[in-house]
């Protein structure tokens, strides 16, 4: 293999890690959101804040991932969320 091939593996491994690092404050900070939530009497979801995050997104979204492919990601990252931390 060239050292361009390996080079690309290990950047893509260390972004993998990074993504499950992010994903695991991404938790973390739901949580902790979650408990104020019920603290306030809050309802956990809301689905206005769900349609601004993809709003949100889809405006940073500088591709090559696709509209529908993010459309696809945010919609099993909130439903692993949910999972997770139990919401059902």
């Amino acid at each position: 293999m060239s050292e361009r091939f390996e080079e690309l593996r290990a950047r893509i491994a260390e972004n993998d890690r990074a993504i499950i690092a992010g994903l695991n404050l991404r938790l973390r900070l739901v949580e902790e959101l979650w408990r104020l939530k019920e603290a306030q009497g809050a309802a956990r979801l809301d689905p206005d804040r769900e349609l601004r995050l993809r709003e949100a997104l889809a405006a940073a979204n500088e591709g090559p991932l696709s509209g529908e492919g993010l459309d696809h990601f945010v919609g099993e990252l909130l439903a692993l969320t949910k999972r997770e931390l139990g919401e059902h």
